[in-house]
């Protein structure tokens, strides 16, 4: 299964990254959505998974969990949008995932692109970085990567630069 991973678009989504998420079988959006169009654009494209973040308002809220813990090809997976990183986790979801024990945490929030293998908790810890305008990053990203039996492989890293480009937000048909 090809998964394509984003957060943090906070309303802004170009059409690039439906260009690189054209092979995925799903999408997947770690919180920050900010607008209710850009769920909509993503969920005509693609299966997708949403939980909500820190800026997104109740429009958002009111279908976007905050946490999510689901399979995929063997996978167990928990996404939330505020969550630290390997050693660093915040209070609640450290307590989550010691009770769960995923395979892969996922999240967004901080704008920066991580890959790390958490070797105390035994998961891959992925956040995508932002795809969005807003926010102190220079670049736009998002990941791509597969699941099958269990593994995620594949690790595909989509930049864009924040400004100029011919930057887009039409929908991609």
């Amino acid at each position: 299964m090809k998964i394509g991973l984003l957060s943090d678009t906070h309303g802004h989504l170009d059409d690039r990254f439906f260009r690189f998420f054209k092979d995925c079988d799903e999408l997947w959006h770690a919180g920050d959505i900010g607008t209710p169009d850009i769920a909509d654009r993503l969920m005509a494209f693609k299966p997708c998974l949403f939980v909500h973040g820190n800026i997104d308002g109740n429009n958002i809220r009111s279908f976007c969990p905050q946490d999510l813990l689901f399979e995929r090809e063997g996978l167990r997976i928990f996404m939330t949008h505020i969550a630290g990183y390997p050693g660093k986790y915040n209070a609640r979801v450290k307590k989550i995932i010691d009770a769960q024990k995923p395979g892969m945490v996922v999240c967004g929030h901080s704008h920066i692109l991580k890959v790390i293998y958490d070797q105390h908790a035994g998961h891959l810890h992925l956040n995508p970085g932002a795809a969005g305008m807003q926010g102190w990053h220079s670049v736009r990203t998002a990941l791509r990567f597969t699941i099958e039996n269990g593994k995620p492989s594949g690790m595909e890293i989509f930049e864009l630069p924040r400004v100029g480009e011919g930057a887009s937000t039409d929908a991609v048909e």
